[in-house]
């Protein structure tokens, strides 16, 4: 691996260690249009991020109202927790493939492509709800289920490919010193995504039904993908000088996260929110939906989805910090610490308040990772390092969520529900008819909040904070004229 990969247009080249392009960086000819101002640059971003947002909005429509459906038909923790399961395991064995296309090609097409995919996957998805009957499609122990299912993931999961092409475009039209502000505005609309979709994924379901449902996300695909073929991107008239092979370049997107100190310290690191999240995954919405009808519960999701649209204005404005990985850490404790309480009590008030706190924390870890990957790692090669993060990281969902939900189901559940569990449950964690719930969120937080602390102790986390310290510093001499 070198660093004489050259910048697409209007780029920056940047060594391996963020200091200024050395001399043999081959030269691009000259540019057919000159480069456009940071307000121009930004503009074309936000055209980007709200088609993305709406690209979003959509795919999680449909994945919320599966999600709720599902459980909903089946009373059955275990389709929940395989959907999730299954879904932050897919996008584990495609990021590295969606890596490296974001790498080779150029970031618009990318995201043409993802969205014209997703709109095959909810067409299809359609035709087999169509033509199976209800009790067939509903019956676990056949295929339709999980054919109609694997449909809906598929096109769910290649919208990750706009959302690793996105980070890149950070790099492209933003300036370095914006970027961490950039990345908290992809957090506030990732969490607009969150209001939207879990209230009218639950009305949707509540109201209309999946099928109508199917319909509505055709649609809105549909008009995301129309939209996309507007937008244009000139600081990028060819995708960036890459040295990505293939379709699958995990020796590439291997050799990238290691030729940066610390790069694979900072992805384990970011991995910790992800153990805790598969088993969110697997049993959040089962306690929302013991707690409140479905179309409450998709509402008061939606509140405590809020949070998001605070976090990510709050890094807007203020960045992260002089140390993004100590930010990141410090709201990994505290998230660990809401996840052991919020359900403490199966009061519904503070479940929500749970979800509200929990996600104004989450664009503040994500911002940091993409923040200091955007700093230190060299355009043509961050698309892998965004796959490869995204694989790792997405891997610790699926072993969560397939081990717990099955666990919790057929014996955690029915223990705390026994005469018994309750009783010695109950000092603990109250009464109610999801106290075993609670106590697997009660453990998960406890476990996560040590991983965080230990963290901090390490010589990685030392080692990492410095680099990104020394980065920092080099980057207004390597970006000026």
């Amino acid at each position: 691996m070198t660093g004489q990969d050259p910048a697409p247009e209007g780029a920056a080249a940047t060594s391996q260690d963020g200091a200024a392009p050395r001399d043999d960086v081959t030269a691009r000819p000259p540019r057919a249009t000159p480069l456009r101002s940071p307000a121009e640059r930004n503009r074309t971003f936000l055209g980007i991020l709200v088609n993305t947002g709406l690209a979003n909005i959509t795919t999680s429509y449909l994945w919320f109202a599966l999600t709720f459906w599902a459980y909903l038909e089946t009373r059955n923790v275990i389709a929940t927790g395989v959907i999730g399961g299954a879904y932050m395991l897919l996008i584990a064995l495609s990021s590295i493939s969606f890596g490296t296309f974001v790498d080779r090609y150029r970031k618009l097409s990318v995201m043409r492509f993802a969205g014209g995919v997703t709109l095959v996957m909810y067409a299809l998805a359609g035709g087999v709800f169509l033509v199976t009957p209800a009790a067939d499609l509903l019956d676990l122990q056949q295929p339709w289920f999980w054919v109609f299912t694997l449909i809906i993931l598929i096109g769910a999961v290649v919208e990750n490919l706009r959302n690793i092409a996105l980070s890149t475009t950070v790099t492209i039209l933003i300036e370095p010193n914006r970027r961490a502000n950039a990345n908290g505005l992809v957090g506030m609309v990732q969490g607009l995504m969150f209001i939207i979709t879990s209230v009218l994924s639950g009305l949707s379901i509540g109201l209309v039904g999946m099928g109508w449902t199917i319909v509505v996300a055709l649609a809105l695909t549909a008009l995301a993908f129309a939209h996309l073929l507007a937008l244009h991107m000139p600081e990028e008239v060819r995708a960036a000088a890459s040295d990505a092979q293939g379709g699958f370049d995990l020796r590439g997107s291997v050799a990238a996260v290691l030729a940066i100190s610390g790069l694979f310290a900072l992805i384990i690191f970011s991995t910790f929110n992800n153990f805790v999240g598969g088993v969110y995954m697997a049993l959040m919405d089962p306690y929302g939906l013991e707690l409140f009808t479905v179309e409450l519960w998709g509402t008061y999701f939606a509140l405590g989805a809020t949070g998001f649209i605070l976090g990510g204005p709050l890094i807007g404005k203020f960045g992260l910090g002089s140390n993004p990985l100590r930010t990141m850490l410090v709201a990994v404790v505290v998230m660990g610490v809401i996840g052991a309480v919020f359900t403490l009590r199966e009061w519904g008030w503070l479940y929500v308040l749970g979800i509200w706190l929990y996600l104004v924390l989450v664009p503040f870890v994500e911002a940091a990772e993409q923040t200091v990957i955007q700093r230190v790692v060299p355009l043509p090669r961050q698309g892998r390092v965004f796959g490869f993060a995204m694989a790792f990281e997405s891997a610790a969902a699926p072993v969560t969520a397939f081990l717990i939900a099955p666990i919790a189901q057929y014996w955690i559940i029915p223990y705390a529900r026994s005469a018994e569990g309750a009783s010695r449950l109950a000092p603990l964690l109250g009464e109610g008819t999801s106290r075993g719930i609670a106590l697997v969120f009660l453990v998960a937080g406890i476990i996560l909040i040590a991983a965080a602390l230990l963290a901090f102790l390490t010589p990685v986390y030392r080692r990492v904070s410095a680099s990104y310290a020394r980065s920092a510093a080099e980057t207004p001499a390597a970006a000026a004229p």
